[in-house]
């Protein structure tokens, strides 16, 4: 199973494509394995224009639907996530997300926008048939800091709680994973009562 990283920062390097990678270092810590996909690097116009006929975009698209779960992370910008996220979103089919995992990560200047996760992402996540959009992590610019010489430094509370998103999304995809082996077995046993 593969969890798909999502960037959404329009900028690089960003705190939330930071927190980002933090939270796949702990899924891979966790025996998990993670792919990454920067939406910025992905050609502006054919984002724009959602044109289906570009190979990169495609590819994109690919990825989401190959992906078991995803980790999206964003700048939170005037209460909303990013334009950039929100474009890519609306390239994906009505049914895009269809029976994956998805863990949100936010990033913002205060806490003025902390709602930002569950009032404007969620929904979207949630219109894109997501099974589950596990509990957001959000997190201000103070407690997400980089420094070049210690490199990244978390807030201890934020840390723990992508440490226990981390876990969760693990314990979520173990979980579908023993759905997805059983429902063979039980197709069989409907087969032979028949």
């Amino acid at each position: 199973m593969t969890i798909l990283l999502l960037s959404g920062s329009p900028s690089s390097p960003s705190r939330s494509t930071r927190l980002l990678q933090y939270a796949g270092e702990k899924l891979n810590a966790l025996g998990q394995r993670t792919v990454s996909l920067h939406v910025r690097d992905l050609p502006a116009e054919a984002l724009m224009n959602a044109d289906f006929s570009d190979t990169e975009l495609n590819v994109a698209r690919l990825l989401v639907e190959r992906a078991d779960a995803l980790v999206i992370a964003t700048p939170i910008y005037k209460a909303a996530y990013s334009g950039l996220l929100k474009a890519f979103l609306d390239i994906l089919p009505q049914d895009g997300l269809s029976g994956k995992i998805v863990l949100p990560l936010a990033t913002a200047g205060s806490q003025s926008h902390m709602l930002a996760l569950d009032y404007a992402l969620r929904p979207v996540l949630t219109s894109l048939s997501a099974r589950h959009v596990l509990p957001g992590v959000y997190a201000t610019d103070a407690q997400v800091q980089w420094h070049e010489q210690q490199g990244l430094q978390l807030d201890a509370a934020i840390a723990q709680r992508v440490a226990d998103g981390a876990q969760l999304l693990a314990e979520s995809l173990s979980s579908l994973r023993h759905i997805q082996a059983s429902k063979p077995a039980v197709a069989e046993l409907m087969c032979c009562r028949a």
